[in-house]
């Protein structure tokens, strides 16, 4: 892994991460990139209409992160909930490697979340992903009890962008975590919203204990690990 402050050598990572991506040289009807990851070729179906069916960047550095260092994790049989799954690139690479997956996203990303989820995991993976809708601060209690909450890890990639839910977010990171949960969020920062990022971490940070493990500045993204303080919850 990096270092304590949370550096390794930025453009040979960013070239090993961009070159996990192929995009096909003519677009068809249906459009979908494909990438390498834990020795499977995955074929996402994005959609160029919704903002959340296509991969980002923060994807990609998720994804190799969990490649690169999937043992010394120990995911295999963890389970994992991912919070705005997308177009689904976590989670399938996630459940390759043996994890316990549950993905999730809005209603309107569901449909196209499932089908890449199930047809890039079918017969490959250890364990079943599920795939569920989640909407940020809302009925947590009823859709995710509490008291029947045992995720070893949370995986966010992007989810914090010029958007009015940020409380919400901020509030499902804080129900869905326990004291033996550990979040991998990674975060594109972006100069047009470097006010509103800010201000969440500030308010991340009142409940997590967080640390950089990946400072990728030519990508403007930052891979955060962090768990709950001892004395919260």
């Amino acid at each position: 892994m990096a270092d304590e402050q949370g550096h390794e050598n930025d453009d040979i990572i960013v070239e090993e991460i961009l070159n996990r991506r192929y995009v096909p040289v003519s677009l068809k009807s249906v459009a979908w990139e494909s990438f390498i990851f834990a020795g499977h070729e995955i074929k996402i179906v994005e959609s160029t209409d919704l903002y959340g069916a296509t991969v980002w960047p923060s994807a990609l550095v998720l994804c190799y992160f969990l490649e690169k260092h999937g043992n010394q994790l120990c995911i295999e049989d963890k389970n994992i909930i991912e919070i705005g799954s997308g177009t689904g690139l976590v989670a399938i690479v996630a459940s390759l490697l043996g994890a316990r997956v549950t993905a999730t996203d809005l209603e309107e990303l569901i449909g196209n979340l499932q089908y890449n989820v199930l047809k890039n995991t079918k017969m490959k993976s250890k364990h079943v992903p599920q795939v569920k809708q989640l909407i940020w601060g809302s009925d947590l209690e009823k859709k995710f009890p509490k008291n029947s909450l045992d995720f070893d890890y949370i995986f966010a990639a992007d989810v914090v962008y010029n958007h009015p839910y940020l409380e919400e977010l901020l509030e499902t990171f804080d129900h869905l975590c326990s004291v033996n949960t550990t979040i991998l969020w990674v975060m594109k920062f972006r100069k047009e919203n470097m006010d509103l990022e800010n201000a969440f971490i500030q308010k991340f940070q009142k409940l997590f204990d967080m640390n950089v493990t990946y400072n990728l500045p030519s990508l403007g993204i930052k891979l955060y690990t962090a768990r709950r303080y001892n004395n919260k919850k």
